[in-house]
């Protein structure tokens, strides 16, 4: 039962607009990864993407969600880990998720023998994904679908807890994405320690947020809410897009 729960889960979420960080965020964490790219990276990566730059390659995931041609994509944007199970513990989708996607992807890439449409579709859902395993309601917990079911208020208006940080906590700054990728980036100090992290790392760094994420109250959020989670944010996408030039920079700067 507990496993049909755990799919039922990633059924219904693939009907929903819970897209990790929304096109802002996703840019940015596009954005953050160009400035830490090797100039070998940096060269090839833009012969399979041409003129298309990572940051405008990083919502490409999400937009594709209409075309039924992807659908087989749509589980590969999350996972559900119960607090105290490990990913190995955890049932799987038979559909994939964040974390296998993510491994075959980079095992794909860096056999370097793809064709050409299909290794740049390969470099922009991986620009995706990083980002996606980033937001802490991409490696669900519960029940909750993400945190889709937790109905909250933000600033007087309907809405729910994976919203919130997908977009709502980012757009109400007003920030450009290029503008969050300045505020979000970490200096060089921190950057070798973070490449060095594995992928289950950064679920471990998800999932230890669970405790501040849903710490919702009254359901009825605003400055206050944004006052203590936005400095996270700002470093998740620091993380993912640093992150994402050190898969980049194995795979392509070689």
């Amino acid at each position: 039962m507990k496993t049909t729960v755990i799919f039922c889960f990633f059924a219904v979420l693939s009907t929903t607009l819970c897209w990790g960080w929304g096109a802002t965020g996703h840019r940015a964490v596009g954005l953050i990864a160009e400035k830490h790219l090797t100039a070998k990276a940096k060269k090839n990566i833009e012969k399979i993407l041409g003129r298309q730059s990572l940051a405008e390659a990083g919502p490409w995931m999400d937009e594709i969600r209409s075309d039924s041609s992807y659908d087989n994509t749509v589980d590969w944007h999350w996972v559900t880990i119960e607090t105290g199970k490990t990913y190995e513990q955890s049932p799987k989708n038979p559909h994939g998720d964040v974390i296998e996607t993510i491994h075959r992807i980079v095992a794909a890439l860096k056999q370097h023998n793809l064709d050409a449409k299909k290794e740049a579709e390969y470099l922009k859902m991986l620009v995706h994904l990083v980002g996606d395993i980033h937001q802490p309601l991409h490696v669900g917990c519960c029940d909750d679908q993400g945190g889709n079911k937790v109905k909250v208020k933000w600033f007087r208006k309907d809405s729910n807890l994976h919203r919130v940080w997908d977009s709502e906590m980012i757009d109400d700054t007003k920030l450009s994405f290029t503008e969050l990728a300045a505020f979000s980036d970490y200096s060089s100090a921190n950057i070798v320690a973070l490449q060095k992290a594995t992928v289950n790392d950064w679920v471990n760094e998800s999932m230890s947020l669970r405790t501040q994420v849903y710490a919702i109250g009254d359901g009825n959020l605003s400055y206050k809410y944004s006052y203590k989670n936005f400095g996270t944010v700002k470093d998740q996408l620091a993380k993912a897009g640093i992150r994402l030039a050190g898969l980049l920079n194995q795979i392509y700067g070689k």
